[in-house]
């Protein structure tokens, strides 16, 4: 049903019988696929920009493997979040493009090239523990085209180190910067760059740091002003609203 309107709608538009706005209109309101399981959003990329992104947590291996090969046998990018070993390994028996990023439990498969952003996205992380959250964000917005830098392990218990990138960090158009504990990186960094900031509390830390709620709590009551907040642990909400803000100034 889908690949057969999309054609239709092309044809038309390419006849000259239909107006341009008038198939943008169409391609909005085209139908998922239904496979039983699961109602894919081919149409997602017109509204959105990016594919539907698969959250693999909770899927079986052969939930995202059929989802996933549905999508790029379409044409579509395949970015699956929260994906096991073993969800990589069910998609490399029927796919050899397949990639895995361990660290930041990420699988993609790349149906064709996007264009880097001129833009830089910033990922600054307080210490080596946060890193499973940073690299969900930085590989995340890569993976939706956009230029990154890492900047690693500069919390405020040494912040000489995070003073000592402090030229490099105000070159970036977004900053995400991701911390535990108390949470207190994003407000330092607030205060030094004029850019938008996105705010990712982890869930590290002792037992006061009530999973990250702390650090929640800590970056939604910032006195630096730039400064939005996502859930605890959430990279990939984080990389993607960076994403959008970047590719508005492209």
């Amino acid at each position: 049903m889908y690949e057969k309107t999309l054609k239709d709608v092309l044809t038309k538009y390419k006849d000259g019988m239909i107006e341009l706005n008038d198939a943008i209109n169409i391609l909005n309101h085209l139908p998922y696929e239904d496979i039983g399981f699961a109602k894919i959003d081919y149409n997602r990329e017109v509204r959105k920009g990016f594919p539907e992104v698969i959250y693999c947590e909770g899927k079986t291996p052969k939930q995202v493997k059929e989802i996933a090969m549905h999508m790029f046998e379409r044409g579509s990018n395949v970015l699956g979040t929260r994906a096991s070993i073993k969800h990589y390994e069910a998609l490399k028996e029927v796919c050899d493009d397949v990639k895995y990023y361990d660290l930041a439990r990420i699988i993609s498969i790349k149906a064709e090239d996007i264009t880097k952003t001129k833009g830089v996205i910033g990922v600054i992380a307080a210490g080596t523990s946060d890193l499973p959250v940073a690299e969900e964000a930085a590989v995340t917005a890569e993976l939706m085209g956009n230029s990154v830098k890492r900047i690693y392990d500069v919390g405020v218990a040494g912040i000489h180190r995070l003073l000592n990138k402090i030229d490099e960090i105000r070159e970036f158009r977004v900053i995400i910067c991701i911390a535990g504990m108390e949470g207190a990186l994003p407000t330092v960094v607030g205060g030094l760059v004029g850019c938008p900031i996105i705010a990712v509390p982890t869930s590290i830390g002792y037992g006061a740091n009530f999973h990250g709620l702390s650090a929640l709590l800590a970056m939604l009551n910032s006195c630096s002003s730039g400064v939005s907040v996502v859930n605890i642990d959430n990279g990939f909400g984080a990389a993607y609203s960076a994403s959008l803000i970047n590719k508005i100034g492209e």
